[in-house]
């Protein structure tokens, strides 16, 4: 059974912990390398990009996690996470670092702050009917690199037509936040993606 890590430094931990458990497999907080070593694959939950990897630096967890994604470990980035998994990113801090391995640009804050937070249906080329996203913060894709799939856009609204979710090989990521919704189906598909290796 594939055992997946969800980074407990910060962000949204129970939450994923929850809906991957919902969805059949083992999952385990990850806040050590020791415990990294022992997952499949990693869930980068919502947060705040740059707490998240100052703590992965100050926890030795920074070089390891990156490592074992740029070997191959699947990884799922939400939000926060998909700000710490992208090759760019704009509107980051001086100096702020990713760790890489997903061949986009994400843009930092993109849907504006706190206040400009929004939930949306959208469509999903790999879901039947729409998934109701929660978006607080988010950041959105600007460009992406050759071999990754667009899955879903923004619909409507001044985001019309905005990237939201992508996926690079073993590498998935969404603007948005599935933790918050109930629906498990993001995490199901992530999961599958996992089994399937």
């Amino acid at each position: 059974m594939s055992v997946i890590g969800v980074f407990a430094l910060q962000g949204n931990v129970r939450e994923h912990l929850e809906m991957l458990t919902s969805v059949g497999v083992e999952a385990r907080p990850v806040r050590r390398p020791a415990e990294l070593e022992q997952v499949d694959a990693m869930v980068l939950p919502g947060g705040e990009s740059t707490t998240m990897y100052k703590l992965a630096r100050t926890f030795d967890l920074f070089e390891p996690l990156q490592k074992r994604i740029a070997d191959g470990m699947p990884a799922f980035g939400t939000c926060a996470g998909m700000i710490m998994l992208a090759n760019e990113i704009t509107g980051g801090i001086a100096g702020q670092e990713t760790l890489g391995g997903l061949d986009v640009t994400v843009r930092r804050n993109a849907f504006g702050r706190q206040v400009d937070s929004f939930e949306a249906d959208l469509e999903f080329a790999a879901l039947d009917t729409p998934y109701h996203a929660v978006f607080i913060r988010a950041p959105w894709v600007e460009r992406v690199g050759q071999d990754v799939e667009v899955l879903s856009t923004v619909r409507s609204g001044p985001a019309a037509g905005r990237i939201v979710a992508v996926r690079h090989d073993r590498l998935l990521a969404t603007s948005f936040h599935p933790e918050m919704t109930g629906d498990a189906r993001l995490h199901g598909y992530f999961a599958e993606l996992v089994r399937g290796l």
